[in-house]
């Protein structure tokens, strides 16, 4: 039979969705951006001076970037930690009780869709490399693959960066010698707007969905700890 050109295989690439990178930097950028931001808010409208709300920003800031590193570190390498226990108590059954572990495979095969007489072969076949099964019963029980755990450097270092770009953007204004607090908070909002329409690349949202969400996500913070700092610096003067 003669396959036609249109139906040979070719390359193509997907993004990479295990490397650890994507969601600590997302998560990184979107929380410098709102704790900053509704800081400003609320150190501004407490009535505190430039120089206060500078110093309460930049400590916010390295605090804050630090203990994301530290927080995706830690997360990271408990994941695949717990990831290696389970596939050591699967590679232990594997050992113990190699043709159960084959008939499972056959049902897994079954429920993807593979006939009965065909998943019964091509679970022999399999099963003669143990380390094979092993990862086919790892993926199909657990969703994750032993191979492609995310780098828990990759992830602390992602977030440490993207969380002190973030929380730098609000206090971009009074850094540059201009002290009005409404100008603060349209920086951190649009940073907020620029930071959800960058992420909507790697999600089939439209950019303004995720921008806007983004940027209500950071009002509602805003908002609240400006109303907070608003009662706290009436009742304190």
């Amino acid at each position: 039979m003669t396959v036609s050109p249109d139906a040979e295989a070719h390359e193509h690439s997907h993004a990479d969705v295990s490397g650890g990178w994507l969601r600590a930097a997302v998560f990184g950028a979107m929380d410098g951006l709102v704790t900053n931001t509704a800081l400003v808010a609320g150190v501004g409208a407490g009535g505190a001076a430039a120089q206060t709300v500078v110093l309460s920003g930049v400590a916010s800031l390295v605090a804050g970037a630090i203990s994301m590193a530290l927080g995706e570190y830690t997360s990271v390498t408990t994941q695949n930690e717990q990831l290696e226990l389970e596939v050591a108590k699967e590679r232990g059954e594997l050992e113990r009780n190699p043709e159960g572990e084959r008939h499972e495979l056959v049902a897994l095969l079954r429920a993807g869709g593979v006939d009965d007489d065909l998943a019964e072969r091509v679970s022999v076949q399999l099963s003669r490399d143990p380390e094979t099964a092993l990862r086919l019963h790892v993926v199909a029980e657990m969703g994750l693959s032993p191979e492609d755990t995310p780098s828990p450097k990759v992830a602390a270092v992602s977030s440490f960066v993207t969380f002190s770009v973030g929380a730098a953007v609000p206090l971009l204004p009074y850094l540059f010698g201009l002290d009005l607090l409404w100008v603060a908070l349209v920086c951190g909002g649009v940073g907020l707007a620029v930071a959800g329409a960058l992420s909507s690349r790697f999600t089939p949202r439209p950019w303004w969905w995720s921008a806007l969400r983004q940027l209500l996500f950071g009002a509602l913070a805003a908002g609240t700890t400006y109303l907070i700092g608003s009662a706290i610096g009436v009742a304190v003067s």
